[in-house]
């Protein structure tokens, strides 16, 4: 990487369903991206935790050079956002599920949330809900057992089929009309869960969002590439050659992942 690369992490490899919205809007902008595999995925673990390995990812990136960046999940977003803004030098992008457009495009004010269950837990969700549920009836849907399916590239297939059709099960029966998908892994199932849910509901996730902001922040920030095409890195602290393997799927061309022990940084 020759310049200053927009950074972009998540627990696994979920977090490049951003990073694809980031470089179709961004095309010359440089992508420094960390799964964090050896602890995904976070949606179980302690706040604590999920809050100090997300410091130790977001310094690495910064380390390397990274001049904004992107918390590509859900979770560590609704843990560790406010700590990372409070210590970090360069801005710091989170995620939320996109509950405020679902209620707009809801026609009958039903909307379920698929995340997992961190997320669901947090504070961060029960105020989202407060200023956006606008008198909508939210179902939030809490998802195990979904990341690691994507995380073995299995985005479709009779064991995704089957696990979908067993969590779907509340929000199909509550006749929701908008789903949103309130973790970065879902979208790679989208298909799937349309395929279930059927045609006449909505799913609506916040990757393009997201996108958006860092292309407002950087034209703040007069820090916009504007030419040549930028290259993608892709870090992990698990195995390089799995996870280069399945995001090489998911990326829809070819990847080489890096291992890196944070513990030596």
């Amino acid at each position: 990487m020759t310049g200053q690369p927009i950074g972009v992490f998540d627990s696994g490899v979920g977090g490049l369903s951003v990073a694809r919205e980031i470089r179709a809007l961004l095309p010359a902008e440089d992508i420094l991206y960390f799964a964090d595999t050896a602890y995904c995925p976070y949606g179980g673990r302690p706040v604590d935790e999920i809050r100090e390995r997300s410091l130790l990812v977001v310094n690495r990136l910064v380390g390397e050079g990274a001049k904004v960046v992107v918390v590509a999940c859900n979770t560590a977003s609704a843990a560790a956002l406010e700590t990372l803004r409070a210590v970090i030098d360069v801005p710091v992008i989170g995620m939320e599920p996109a509950l405020k457009p679902a209620v707009t495009k809801s026609l009958r004010g039903r909307v379920g949330v698929m995340a997992t269950p961190a997320t669901l837990r947090a504070e961060r969700f029960d105020r989202l809900v407060e200023h956006y549920g606008n008198g909508a009836e939210i179902f939030p849907l809490p998802c195990p057992g979904l990341v690691e399916h994507v995380e073995l590239g299995e985005v479709d297939g009779d064991g995704v089929e089957e696990t979908l059709k067993e969590l779907l099960g509340p929000i199909m029966r509550a006749e929701v009309d908008t789903v949103v998908l309130g973790c970065t892994h879902y979208p790679f199932l989208r298909a799937a869960i349309s395929r279930i849910m059927g045609p006449g509901v909505s799913i609506v996730d916040s990757g393009a969002a997201v996108a958006r902001q860092v292309q407002r922040v950087l034209a703040v920030n007069g820090t916009v590439s504007v030419s040549g095409d930028g290259i993608f890195r892709l870090l992990t602290s698990g195995n390089a050659e799995a996870v280069g393997k399945v995001a090489s799927r998911l990326w829809t061309e070819p990847l080489t992942a890096e291992t890196v022990d944070l513990a030596s940084v």
